[in-house]
């Protein structure tokens, strides 16, 4: 097995001993991205490869005195709605194509601290308005087990680079489903956090009620590593709790005697794929056979989150997206001879056609004479929502459900439906409304050899537990390896 191909847990020990060096991991990762990247496109930005080779040095000094950490060598990608010094940030946009941020975000700095080498900014739905990485101003990223197909969104390019070994872990963002769903797609580990357990200082708002930073990894023990870097409390955040971070290697323990699974009826409803409810269904079958009491339970109102969704969100996006105005940063139409046409002409070029028509719809439901039967609604909704997740887990520990509806579906399949593309969500959407912590871990594969996986649902800050099913899942499972069909050759 290559050095690309290892995951941070393994990779820690050959570091740690010094039978590998971070350059050489480093090195290794950037001869993967120069022979696969041009099929894959999952980088926007790539980062200097004599400053990553310098934080690799930096990395093997800090092993060779001791003081090597969780990720101290690891090279890492990051999506591109993370602020990161000196690195552009484009968030899939040509409104900020040529953004380089004067600082980091929370999450971009923790990494570095820890030791990791950050080796680019990855593909994204533009200002994470997607569900297929399609809406990205910089190209299409496509999926490593076939590259006529989506790898899913609006994390994409980060399940696409650590599906393809072009990063050993990622970092994406979820506001409805966006680490999740591409995880499934793309045959790895996702997991959105608590909404609060990460820090959102320097990630790019969406939505910023929904939004939250997440890991995609190789497997759930890196998962659980990575969680342990990206957690804490953030006083520069207002959304963050203060809360102490336990390690959650300590919930990756074997057997689940005692955990009570709840399987939500409402989620395996008309319209889901043979092929997703059967993997998911023998994934159930493996947890149970680890000891876990599985129950039946209901969340109702599960139909209306993704109108309530749409509205909230939108809502939001409509506002956090005024800032972009040509005055401040960012693009600017230089034609312009006006300030009103100059505001009108730069956000029609700078904008693509998703995220307008959120800002039209949000800016709609926002508007005089229609919040209440809008926004105030889809609002009442939502806590209707969150009323039956705490209702389900009084009965149970952790709901088991598809994270979506089918595998990975052919790129522009979708994309003159966006309805149908809204609908993708329909099962990852409820877990942001309620603000709950969602986990995707593969399940198995489709008849044509996509992946598929399975989610995981907690009450909030109860990712131990998480972890805890997800790694009985993958060990139960313990799924053949398989290399991405798309990337056979190489």
């Amino acid at each position: 097995m290559e050095l690309y191909e290892l995951s941070i847990g393994t990779l820690q020990g050959l570091l740690a001993s010094q039978d590998v060096s971070a350059v050489e991991l480093t090195s290794a990762v950037l001869n993967r991205i120069a022979a696969v990247e041009e099929r894959v496109g999952a980088f926007i930005t790539r980062a200097d490869e004599q400053v990553m080779i310098a934080q690799a040095e930096a990395a093997d000094i800090r092993w060779r005195e001791g003081r090597g950490g969780l990720l101290c060598g690891i090279p890492v990608s990051l999506k591109d709605v993370l602020c990161t010094k000196g690195l552009r940030t484009t968030c899939g946009s040509r409104i900020l194509d040529s953004f380089v941020p004067p600082y980091d975000a929370t999450v971009s700095e923790k990494l570095k601290t820890a030791g990791a080498v950050v080796v680019g900014k990855v593909s994204m739905d533009e200002f994470a308005m997607g569900s297929s990485n399609e809406n990205c101003a910089f190209g299409v990223p496509h999926n490593p087990w076939n590259l006529d197909h989506v790898c899913g969104g609006s994390s994409g390019g980060s399940a696409a680079s650590v599906a393809a070994a072009e990063a050993i872990a990622s970092v994406g963002s979820d506001t409805g489903g966006s680490i999740r769903q591409p995880a499934s797609y793309c045959g790895v580990v996702g997991l959105k956090p608590t909404y609060g357990r990460v820090s959102r200082f320097g990630l790019v708002a969406y939505a910023s009620s929904l939004d939250q930073l997440g890991p995609l990894t190789r497997d759930v023990t890196d998962c659980a590593i990575m969680l342990n870097v990206m957690a804490g409390y953030d006083p520069r955040d207002s959304t963050s709790v203060e809360r102490p971070v336990p390690d959650y290697r300590t919930s990756l323990v074997a057997g689940l005697k005692g955990m009570r699974i709840g399987v939500p009826r409402e989620y395996f409803a008309e319209g889901l794929d043979a092929d997703v409810e059967q993997a998911v269904r023998q994934g159930i079958r493996a947890l149970e056979g680890a000891g876990a009491t599985v129950v039946d339970v209901s969340l109702p109102r599960t139909p209306y989150g993704v109108a309530a969704y749409y509205i909230i969100a939108s809502a939001e996006a409509s506002s956090n997206l005024a800032r972009y105005d040509g005055v401040r940063y960012g693009f600017r139409d230089k034609e312009a001879s006006a300030l009103l046409e100059m505001y009108r002409q730069t956000r029609s070029q700078g904008f693509g056609p998703e995220v307008k028509r959120r800002i039209i719809i949000g800016t709609y439901a926002l508007s005089s004479g229609y919040y209440d039967a809008y926004y105030k609604k889809a609002s009442q909704v939502r806590t209707l929502i969150a009323d039956d997740f705490r209702l389900a887990f009084a009965d149970c520990d952790v709901l088991v459900s598809p994270v979506t509806p089918t595998p990975a579906w052919r790129l522009g399949e979708k994309l003159a439906d966006p309805l149908s593309m809204y609908l993708s969500d329909i099962l990852t959407i409820p877990t942001n409304l309620a603000g709950l912590p969602g986990m995707s871990v593969p399940c198995g594969f489709s008849k044509s050899g996509m992946p598929i996986g399975l989610q995981l649902q907690a009450d909030h800050f109860a990712e131990e537990k998480l972890l805890c099913v997800a790694y009985n899942l993958e060990k139960e499972l313990a799924l053949p390896a398989r290399k991405p069909a798309g990337l056979e050759d190489n």
